[in-house]
């Protein structure tokens, strides 16, 4: 168990050893969770945002029809992408 000291305005100093174990590095972003017998200090997740390119945005619409209705309405959805349905690699629904 390691122990740390806390300053003025509530900041903490997380010891040497326990940094390196759990990859903390100065400006890395930490989760303090409150528990019922103290608080859970953890490194946060980063999670990457994807952005979708048009192109992917008409495979997913054309690729998740249900039936043909719902593949019609995508057909439509991805003109309105200005892109052409033949041309997006796609799976029919069935």
């Amino acid at each position: 168990m390691e122990s740390a000291k806390v300053g003025k305005r509530g900041s903490i100093v997380v010891p040497a050893k326990l940094r390196k174990r759990f990859g903390i590095e100065e400006g890395t972003i930490v989760i303090a969770e409150e528990k019922e017998d103290g608080i859970l200090i953890r490194p946060a997740v980063v999670v990457p945002i994807e952005r979708y390119t048009p192109e992917r945005k008409a495979e997913f619409l054309l690729s998740n029809a249900i039936d043909q209705a719902d593949y019609r309405k995508a057909r439509k959805e991805v003109l309105k992408l200005g892109l052409d349905p033949d041309s997006i690699p796609h799976h029919k629904p069935a």
